[in-house]
This record gives C-alpha cells, sequence and structure tokens, in this order.
C-alpha cells in the first residue's frame, strides 16, 4: 500500500493532491495490472477507454509500417502515464502499439474517473485536470522535438541534434539517454549498423564520448537548440 502511493505522489497526473485524497478517492479505483516483456498493451485501432500509471518497468510507444519497419516514437518510465492522450480524443482510437519493454506493472483505471463529473470532488478533479494538461502540453512539445531531429538531413546531425537536446534537458553534457542502441536507431529512423559506425567515427573525431547508453557532448558536437526547457 504504501509503495502504492509513493508512486502515485511521484506521479505527474496527481502531484498537488494531499495523501488522504492518494489514499481515499484515488487508490481504492485503480486496478493493479502485471505485464510480462512484449505483451502489448494497446494495439492500433484500439478503443481505449482506460489510462494507467506506470508503477515498475517501462512501456514503447512505436508505429509499425506495412513493410515491416518501425518507428520508436517514445520509451514511457516509472510515474508517466500510459493512454492519457487517446482518452482525451474523440476515437479514442489508438494509432500506435503501447507494449511492455520487459516486466510491466501498472495501476489502470477508467477513463470515467477523469472525464465525468461527480467520482472526484470537484476541486481535486479540477487539480487533475491541470495537470492533464501540462502533460499533453509537453507531449506535443516532445512530437515537435522529434521532428526537429527527423528534419536534419544526415546521421551525424540527427545524432548531435539530439544529444544536444538531452544535454540541455538535463543541465550537463554527460547524460545517460533512455534508448539502447537499437532503440536509439529506431528512434532516429536509421539503421543500427550505420548508427553504430557513425557513433565510433564522431568519437574518434572528438565530438562525443559514450559507454553503452551514457554520452559526453564534447564542445566540437554541440549544437543550438531551443529545448532546454523542455520536461
Amino acid at each position: 500500500m504504501d509503495s502504492l502511493l509513493r508512486a502515485l505522489a511521484q506521479c505527474r497526473l496527481f502531484q498537488g493532491l494531499p495523501p488522504e485524497a492518494l489514499e481515499g478517492e484515488v487508490l481504492p479505483r485503480g486496478t493493479l495490472r502485471a505485464f510480462e516483456k512484449q505483451a502489448v498493451l494497446i494495439a492500433p485501432g484500439d478503443r481505449v477507454d482506460w489510462f494507467a500509471v506506470i508503477l515498475q518497468g517501462s512501456s514503447q510507444i512505436s508505429q509499425i509500417f506495412s513493410n515491416g519497419t518501425s518507428s520508436l516514437m517514445d520509451a514511457l518510465g516509472p510515474g508517466h502515464t500510459l493512454g492519457t492522450d487517446l482518452i482525451c480524443t474523440r476515437s479514442r482510437r489508438s494509432p500506435y502499439y503501447a507494449v511492455a519493454s520487459g516486466d510491466l506493472q501498472v495501476l489502470r483505471f477508467p477513463a470515467a474517473f477523469l472525464l465525468e463529473r461527480g467520482i472526484l470532488p470537484e476541486e481535486d478533479r479540477q487539480v487533475l485536470w491541470g495537470n492533464l494538461l501540462a502533460i499533453l502540453s509537453d507531449d506535443s512539445l516532445r512530437k515537435h522535438y522529434r521532428l526537429a531531429i527527423l528534419a536534419q538531413r544526415g546521421l551525424r546531425d540527427r545524432v548531435l541534434v539530439y544529444l544536444t537536446m538531452q544535454a540541455e534537458r538535463r543541465g550537463t553534457h554527460t547524460f545517460r539517454i533512455p534508448f539502447s542502441r537499437e532503440e536509439l536507431a529506431a528512434f532516429l529512423c536509421v539503421n543500427r549498423s550505420a548508427l553504430s559506425h557513425e557513433l565510433g567515427r564522431m568519437e574518434a573525431e572528438g565530438l562525443i564520448r559514450f559507454r553503452k547508453n551514457e554520452f559526453t557532448l564534447l564542445s566540437g558536437g554541440r549544437r543550438r537548440s531551443a529545448w532546454s526547457s523542455l520536461e
């Protein structure tokens, strides 16, 4: 119980609610669900009438095209919400896959918990709607952030713009990214082998240092970006 309450308190959607509201109003309406690696939580065309808070593990948001290629759109970890973008649309139909990256545990709520009056005290509901608006706004900015990366013509430019944005978001030139090498290639829409080769060249030329998913962006590799305030 205590661990669930701590997880809810760390979720942006529920920030601003007092502990007694989390325990008495929020937690009883959630259903604990567990998924194994590669389990599909949402598929394209699914009507989604729920949202979930990720407690443990992570979920990848991706699109798979008819030719078999895929594009990794995002990776959501503990504290993130899943499905909040879909329940706010008219159709509630998903255009993407949400797949468990490993063992995943979520607390799932019906959409009505957020959307309908009378389930929560109106004051608490307004707090959640303010938080939800901020979450959806940041999601929209992240889509622009990714488009700015994909607009770069060359592989090296895509990598450097992505790493610059990561450095600015964290306020340090040494940081960890949330992707494996294969996931990063899918996020940048490039070939994994080509990406690994280019990273090696960039390190040899003194633009970056890296080990697995930890990177240091050196002065010669930095690019100007307007995304430093993105959360």
